[in-house]
């Protein structure tokens, strides 16, 4: 039951450090032990163990000095922290800074073995790396997402339909692509599309795609999403906001595995994964006839929950210290990390945006940062102000040009020409605007040729 990497064991205490390492090496574990915290790092220099095992009281630099180290240089690896009596707040404070364990001596033999089998789940990627690039996005050390991703890995391999379940911004969208890249489908497309972002009168055609002649002025043939992602996967994101006609197609394409372009009058087949996911109750939806009880029994074959960040706080510092380093990477800013006090602000925080809030605190305070090192005023002030999302000006004015002109389209049932006038632009360039942003004024006319009129009793 060895692993490729050893253990690290670090004790000043020669005859602890000699029991330990018989009583570890008993259970099949190969150990390096040293005798001080300078020694520690110089072997961590040499190669990466699997897990470390300190004493908190060391001669010279201590253990919490170690595991900051430690933790700066390998955010992955598992530290567990041995205490004396007096040092137990310290090491307590240091599992809120990610700390993986700690162990009051004297401690029972069995407890330190539990703890290493436990540590040594989570710290695969020191061992695995090949095998943990197709979570590498999910950033974690958490035993629930520990769980979690050990489940998605198995559905991974199958074909089956998954739903996944989870508040906004606890990461949905990267659980999906981490489950496409362990599936067999990993080398084919992944196309994700919100069904709640797009106009229901563009959401058909998006999916399905439209044929020549489909409508009044539909000039060329075009293939939707599900084609897109054919032999991949399709993730389908707020499932719950999916109108009712298109839950009847959705439901026919599951079931058949063939679907129907707007305007064709072949089935074409498609075989593709579905992925989708919600933050809405959708029992309760089809309770209120919102949702069809076919389609949610085919959708959620298999159901994963992905926990609140507050479910998972342990992983809050970890995460913000990647993002600080992405951050500061895209800013070409020299940021080393967070104030102690900083860190722990983030930590005890209250985070209803979930890890896409925390992403966004992160991303302020290092924008507002002047010195390197974090201070706890900034993010006392970015927490007490609700984020915005920190667009570049010009995603900003893209993103409100896009949903201006859904909007005059809306308003003008797709007749140009109002709209340009509306607008105060000539045509032409109101044309250029659609093209820009990929609307089609043809989606948005009502009347007999509407491509989204039912076609099917």
């Amino acid at each position: 039951m060895g692993h490729s990497s050893p253990l690290l064991l670090v004790d000043d205490d020669p005859d602890l450090l000699r029991l330990l390492t018989l009583r570890l090496k008993a259970s099949g574990h190969r150990v390096v032990a040293v005798e001080s915290a300078e020694a520690a790092l110089a072997q961590l220099a040499i190669s990466l163990p699997a897990l470390v095992i300190t004493d908190v009281r060391l001669p010279g630099m201590d253990g919490l000095a170690l595991f900051d180290e430690i933790r700066s240089r390998h955010p992955t690896l598992p530290v567990i922290l041995l205490t004396a009596h007096g040092t137990i707040p310290d090491a307590v404070e240091a599992t809120t800074r990610g700390a993986f364990a700690y162990l009051t001596k004297p401690f029972d033999g069995t407890l330190l073995l539990d703890k290493v089998a436990q540590g040594l789940s989570l710290s695969s990627p020191a061992l695995e790396m090949e095998d943990q690039a197709w979570r590498s996005e999910l950033i974690s050390r958490s035993q629930r997402v520990s769980e979690l991703l050990a489940e998605a890995r198995l559905v991974a391999a199958s074909d089956a339909s998954i739903l996944i379940r989870g508040d906004s911004g606890t990461g949905k969208e990267l659980l999906a692509r981490a489950i496409h890249r362990a599936s067999q489908r990993a080398e084919k497309p992944f196309v994700a599309v919100n069904c709640g972002a797009i106009p229901e009168q563009l959401l058909e055609s998006e999916l399905f795609g439209h044929v020549k002649g489909a409508f009044t002025g539909a000039m060329d043939s075009r293939e939707g999403l599900f084609q897109a992602a054919d032999g991949g996967t399709l993730f389908l994101d707020e499932i719950g906001d999916m109108p009712m006609p298109l839950q009847v197609k959705l439901l026919r394409v599951l079931q058949e595995k063939t679907l129907r372009q707007v305007g064709a009058n072949q089935p074409s087949t498609v075989d593709v994964r579905i992925i989708s996911a919600t933050h809405r109750d959708l029992e309760a939806a089809m309770a209120q006839g919102l949702f069809r009880e076919d389609l949610y029994y085919r959708l959620n074959v298999v159901a994963l929950h992905l926990p609140s960040l507050e479910e998972r706080r342990e992983d809050i510092a970890l995460l913000a210290n990647h993002f600080l380093k992405t951050t500061a990477a895209k800013y070409a800013k020299r940021l080393t990390g967070f104030a102690p006090d900083a860190l722990e602000l983030l930590s005890l925080a209250h985070w209803p945006g979930n890890v896409r809030q925390l992403y966004n605190v992160v991303e302020q305070v290092c924008a507002l940062s002047t010195a390197p090192l974090i201070p706890a005023s900034l993010v006392q002030r970015a927490l007490r102000t609700p984020t915005l999302d920190l667009l570049r000006y010009a995603e900003a004015k893209q993103k409100f040009e896009r949903d201006y002109l859904i909007r005059l389209l809306k308003l003008t049932d797709g007749n140009v020409s109002d709209a340009a006038r509306l607008a105060d632009r000539n045509r032409t360039e109101f044309y250029r605007l659609l093209q820009k942003n990929g609307l089609d004024p043809r989606m948005f006319r009502g009347g007999e040729e509407s491509v989204f009129a039912e076609r099917q009793a």
